[in-house]
């Protein structure tokens, strides 16, 4: 998908909906899927600086942790804008839960933001690889993270986290697998989804809390 054909990004029912058909009718095995996972909405999160920090506080923590967390961090006077975050010391940073790792590497990126190095609004118009690409050579922000902000905080429809376990458990139990797929399988079988992969994503992790009874996914 080209950058200018980004037009139909998952920020509504509606958007989810007609990327969910077109899906469907793309691959009729997952027709099974959907009919298990259920209905599910699109899901988003804070654009920018204040998302991409969002994420970075949830990783590895279950939900009600990271919630809690978030909550007293976004408490915390000059927290959500990169400028004034940069004026606030470890301690007190810390202080709500951030581990020393998170506090770092929130201000590895609340420096790239401040100096231009890092633009939120030139990552909303690239291409799925381009963007992850853009997004990872900023240091702290990994794959997984970088797809995660595409999807949640671009609403990009076009993404596919192929590191998630969740989402390499949900493939594998779905195909009937012996194994779960590695990332590097389920990247290529993505492919096959492409330029709905985001959809897809969205569709195993329903999936996936349906037949584990739990959410696949922090955010």
């Amino acid at each position: 998908m080209q950058a200018n054909a980004l037009t139909d990004r998952l920020n509504s029912e509606a958007a989810v909906a007609r990327h969910l058909n077109a899906l469907l009718a793309r691959d009729p095995r997952l027709r099974a899927v959907n009919e298990r996972a259920g209905p599910f909405p699109p899901r988003s999160a804070p654009r920018g600086f204040v998302g991409l920090a969002k994420i970075i506080c949830g990783q590895q923590l279950s939900v009600a942790s990271a919630n809690a967390i978030w909550s007293r961090f976004e408490a915390l006077p000059g927290a959500l804008d990169p400028q004034t975050y940069l004026g606030l010391d470890e301690s007190t940073v810390r202080a709500t839960g951030f581990s020393a790792g998170k506090y770092r590497t929130v201000r590895v990126i609340a420096e790239a933001v401040v100096s231009g190095e890092l633009d939120f609004t030139l990552v909303e118009g690239l291409a799925a690889e381009e963007a992850v690409a853009y997004l990872t050579a900023h240091k702290g922000i990994g794959p997984w993270t970088a797809e995660i902000y595409l999807m949640f905080c671009a609403g990009h429809p076009d993404v596919f986290p192929a590191g998630d376990l969740a989402l390499q458990k949900a493939v594998g139990h779905a195909f009937g697998l012996d194994a779960s797929p590695s990332v590097k399988q389920l990247v290529s079988m993505a492919l096959d989804w492409s330029p709905h992969r985001a959809t897809a994503a969205l569709l195993f992790w329903r999936y996936y809390a349906a037949i584990r009874d739990r959410e696949g996914i922090i955010l």
